[in-house]
């Protein structure tokens, strides 16, 4: 069964991604579980009562689980009283019937992707690209991008640095001092640090590593890291850093040194470009025509206008 199709006074049993769990104490200081499930259709707010500590410490966010039990109403609002819940081998499933997909099918977004990778022509830059291309090659296509605003699903990732890739041809097509084989590189490369940030494909939550360190830092490291594997040591090894450091734009905005190159600066306006188009075009299609999204905070907390003509 899925979310979706739950109504209230169903006994229910279905699989489910945990993206909420806090243990909390009755007033008669009985120990309980604030749940929140998560599918392909949509979210449901739960609690299970009485719950042991062996209960409690297997079931944990991002875990995928078969729940049972009763759907009921509470405060005008659909809940599920949690009779029983078993946790679920991911690899025995399909994830992404249980989480939001890039709307681009899983294979093209690899065949742009890859096609990318190669078509690098300085070696050492395609190197690098191609041995953290197959270290995390799993990841890569299934991570998002953000834990909102943008790409924030599973194969997120991909999905946005496809988008730059379009990008970057027309770009490199119309000014052709911009280098090619950085640019492309810099695009591929810059948000791969995301992969550790944000921890993997079911939930967009952030590692302890993640708020540590950032996926600038993470990103800039897997390359130093992979070139000193590989026995690269070039300039194109400290470019490649600049631009993945630089590809905030500011210092306010995280990067830890401002864009110093004409290919770091392009990567710049083309990950901005590309995440804000994809912000707005998403409140856009929740808005009626001839009214305004609500506000975006990440924009200045500005609404757009939804033509009428469309």
């Amino acid at each position: 069964m899925k979310i979706k199709d739950i109504r209230e006074n169903m006994q229910v049993e279905f699989l489910a991604l945990v993206t909420l769990a806090n243990q909390g104490v009755t007033n008669n200081d009985q120990p309980y579980l604030n749940l929140e499930f998560k599918d392909n259709t949509g979210t449901m707010v739960a609690k299970m009562w009485n719950v042991n500590n062996e209960i409690a410490n297997k079931v944990k966010v991002g875990s995928l689980v078969k729940v049972k039990g009763t759907s009921l109403l509470y405060k005008d609002s659909l809940q599920m009283k949690v009779l029983d819940i078993t946790p679920v081998d991911t690899n025995e499933v399909d994830i992404s019937q249980f989480v939001t997909v890039s709307p681009i099918p899983s294979q093209v977004l690899r065949d742009t992707l890859q096609g990318a990778v190669e078509s690098i022509g300085n070696s050492d830059i395609r190197e690098i690209v191609q041995a953290i291309y197959r270290k995390y090659d799993k990841e890569i296509y299934s991570s998002p991008a953000a834990t909102r605003n943008h790409h924030e699903y599973f194969g997120g990732l991909a999905t946005h640095v496809s988008g730059m890739l379009q990008l970057t041809e027309a770009v490199c097509s119309i000014y052709p001092d911009v280098n090619r084989d950085y640019l492309v590189a810099g695009v591929l490369l810059h948000d791969v640090g995301k992969i550790i940030e944000l921890g993997g494909s079911s939930i967009t939550e952030y590692t302890t590593e993640g708020k540590l360190l950032g996926h600038i830092t993470i990103s800039q490291t897997m390359v130093r890291e992979t070139a000193a594997e590989l026995g690269i040591d070039s300039e194109a090894v400290t470019v490649l850093r600049h631009i993945i450091l630089a590809h905030h734009g500011k210092r306010e905005f995280g990067s830890p040194v401002l864009p110093l190159t004409l290919e770091a600066e392009v990567l710049h306006m083309i990950d901005d470009m590309d995440a804000k188009i994809t912000m707005i075009t998403k409140e856009l299609a929740e808005t009626k025509k001839g009214e305004f999204t609500k506000k975006i905070f990440s924009l200045d907390n500005r609404s757009f206008y939804r033509l009428k003509g469309e």
